[in-house]
C-alpha cells in the first residue's frame, strides 16, 4: 500500500518466535486466495491497483531480496527475471516492471509464483532457526509489516477487480447478520487546548515516518465520536453536494467534474452498492466508504466542520486500543459495520479516516541508509495522512501512531470521514 516502510525499529515481539511470526502472516496471505482462480490473480483493473498474483511474488521479492542474498553466501536466486518483474520502486536495487503494466505478466503463471513462495519461506525457516538470525530480525519484521500491508492492499485490488468485472462476483459469503443499527446522531468529545507529544515511543516495531516523537501545540477542539453514515452522506448528495463548486477545493472540483463522480466509489443509482461480498443494499448507519479527500473535505465544509488534523487525531485515540467491536480485518467481515457503544468508537478499523494533513516528515526525520530507506521519504509530497485503519487492516498491525498515506484523489481504499471542530 502506499503507507510503505522504511526502518525497523525493533524486533518482533517476544511471546512469538520470529519463525513462527514468519509462518502465520505469510500462511495469511495465502488464506486470502482461497477460492480465487488464476485469472482472478491475473486482473489489473487500473494502474493504481495490481494484480493479486503480483503482490504475492512481490512480498516474496522483498525476502529474498533484502535478506537472503544478503544474509546466505551461497544463496541463488529462485529466477534472476524476478529481481526485475517484481521490484516495486526501489531504484537502489535496480530497474523495474512498469507498475501499469503488471496486469500482462501472464508468465510467470500462479502455480509458479506460489512454488517461488515455498521455496523463499523453506529458506527463510532455515535462517529464522539457525544459530545467530539477531542481524535480521530487524529486516525480518520489516518485511512482515510489509506483507501485511500487502494483504490489505491484495483486498482493496481485488475489490476494485471485481467491481469492473459486470458479474460483480463475491469474495467471500457475506456475513449472517447485521449488528443493531445505529442511528442517533454523532456526539462529540472535546479535548482541552495543551503541548502534546505525537509519533511512536516503543517499545514495538514501527516505521520510520512515525518518528521521531515530537511536541504539538493543539487549540480546543472537538471529535465526533464516530464516522460519518452513508445516511448522512446521501443527504450531502440529495443537497447538491456534487454540483456546488463552492464546497470543494479547486482541484478536487476539477478531478470530480473530469471523472464524472456524483457519489462514493462502488455505489449505484438503485440504493446499492458492491462489496467484498458482492452487490447489496445500502444501509444509512452503516460508515461512508471509499470517498477521497477531496470529497471529505466537500462533506466537512457543507456540514459546517471540518477533517481532524493527524495530531488532533492522535492525541484523541492516545491510550485507546482498539475498542472489542472495532472491526479490522481479522474480524472476516471485510466490511465497515455501523458504530456501536458511546464514546469515541470506530477510531480502529472500519474505515481509513482523511485528516487535513499533508504527508510530511515529522522535525528530525531521517530516512533509513540504503535501498530499503526509499520505502518513505521519497513520498512525502503530494500525499495526505489517513489514520486508524480499516476492515482490511490486520488487526496486529494498527497503532495510534501509524501515519497512511494516499493522494487526495485516490477512491479504492476503505476511506472514511470523522468530523472536528475547532472549540
Amino acid at each position: 500500500m502506499s503507507a510503505a516502510p522504511a526502518c525497523a525499529h525493533h524486533g518482533p515481539a517476544a511471546v512469538e518466535t520470529a519463525a513462527a511470526r514468519y509462518a502465520r502472516i505469510r500462511q495469511h496471505t495465502e488464506a486470502l486466495i482461497e477460492g480465487l482462480s488464476a485469472e482472478d490473480c491475473q486482473v489489473q483493473s487500473m494502474p493504481d491497483a495490481s494484480p493479486v498474483k503480483w503482490h504475492l511474488a512481490h512480498t516474496t521479492w522483498f525476502f529474498e531480496t533484502f535478506i537472503l542474498e544478503a544474509a546466505l553466501r551461497d544463496y541463488r536466486p529462485h529466477d534472476p527475471a524476478y529481481r526485475v518483474l517484481f521490484n516495486s520502486y526501489y531504484v537502489g536495487v535496480g530497474e523495474r516492471h512498469p507498475r501499469p503494466q503488471r496486469g500482462v505478466l501472464s508468465r510467470p503463471s500462479l502455480q509458479e509464483v506460489l512454488a517461488y513462495r515455498q521455496a523463499v519461506d523453506r529458506r527463510m525457516g532455515e535462517l529464522l532457526l539457525g544459530p545467530s538470525p539477531q542481524p535480521w530480525l530487524d529486516l525480518v519484521e520489516l518485511g512482515l509489516q510489509h506483507e501485511q500491508q500487502h494483504q490489505e492492499l491484495i483486498l482493496t485490488d481485488l475489490k476494485h477487480h471485481f467491481a469492473c468485472n459486470p458479474l460483480q462476483p463475491a469474495w467471500r459469503p457475506p456475513p449472517a447478520a447485521r449488528p443493531l443499527a445505529c442511528r442517533q446522531a454523532p456526539g462529540r468529545v472535546r479535548i482541552e487546548a495543551g503541548l502534546h507529544e505525537i509519533g511512536h515511543a516503543g517499545p514495538g516495531f514501527a516505521f520510520d515516518n512515525e518518528q521521531p516523537r515530537h511536541r504539538v501545540w493543539l487549540d480546543a477542539y472537538e471529535l465526533a465520536t464516530r464516522l460519518v453514515t452513508q445516511g448522512e452522506y446521501q443527504r450531502f448528495i440529495d443537497d447538491g453536494g456534487y454540483e456546488r463548486p463552492e464546497l470543494w477545493l479547486s482541484e478536487g472540483w476539477d478531478v470530480c467534474r473530469r471523472d464524472g463522480w456524483r457519489a462514493p466509489l462502488y455505489w449505484q443509482d438503485d440504493g446499492t452498492h458492491y462489496t467484498l461480498h458482492g452487490r447489496r443494499p445500502r444501509f444509512e448507519d452503516e460508515p461512508v466508504c471509499h470517498v477521497s479527500y477531496y470529497e471529505a473535505d466537500a462533506y466537512a465544509r457543507w456540514v459546517g466542520a471540518r477533517l481532524p488534523t493527524e495530531a488532533e487525531w492522535e492525541v484523541a485515540a492516545r491510550g485507546q486500543a482498539a475498542e472489542p467491536g472495532a472491526l479490522l480485518r481479522d474480524a472476516a467481515a471485510c466490511h465497515p459495520r455501523p458504530a456501536t457503544g458511546s464514546g469515541l468508537a470506530q477510531l480502529y478499523g472500519d474505515c481509513w479516516e482523511w485528516t487535513a494533513s499533508a504527508y510530511l516528515p515529522y522535525p528530525g526525520f531521517r530516512p533509513a541508509s540504503g535501498a530499503v530507506g526509499e520505502y518513505n521519504g521519497k513520498f512525502m509530497i503530494n500525499q495526505m495522512v489517513l489514520r486508524g485503519g480499516s476492515c482490511a487492516t490486520p488487526s496486529d498491525h494498527i497503532r495510534p501512531s501509524y501515519r497512511n498515506f494516499f493522494p487526495a484523489h485516490a477512491r479504492w481504499q476503505f476511506s472514511g470521514i470523522r468530523l472536528a471542530w475547532s472549540a
